[in-house]
């Protein structure tokens, strides 16, 4: 048995939460913020069997896409203020995935 924990762009939650359900794979669901753009994102553990790791992970790696979006960096690399600062084009997207082991699964 191992627990994925799995930290997607909420733009490809609702995609994956569909995905899950077709291919009965249960997976609970939380609300979190972080990362560089401090940005919504989608957290999901999964106690999962051990020979169902590599269909999970193919799931979420084909739906978690990465995309480029601009941002204006908060701060000069100077160490000025914002002034005249422009857009840069970054990645964002994709998935984060831990598998840890798990000694036992109980659902009650």
């Amino acid at each position: 048995m191992k627990l994925l924990i799995a930290v997607i762009q909420d733009k490809d939650t609702s995609e994956l939460q569909d995905a899950f359900i077709k291919n009965n794979i249960r997976a609970t669901k939380l609300s979190t913020t972080g990362g560089f753009l401090k940005s919504g994102n989608t957290t999901y553990m999964i106690g999962i069997d051990d020979e169902k790791v590599q269909k999970t992970l193919d799931i979420i790696k084909n739906i978690s896409r990465t995309r480029k979006k601009y941002m204006t960096p908060p701060v000069n690399l100077d160490g000025g203020a914002n002034e005249g600062s422009y857009p840069v084009k970054i990645q964002v997207g994709g998935a984060t995935v831990m598998i840890l082991p798990m000694d036992a699964f109980h659902q009650f």
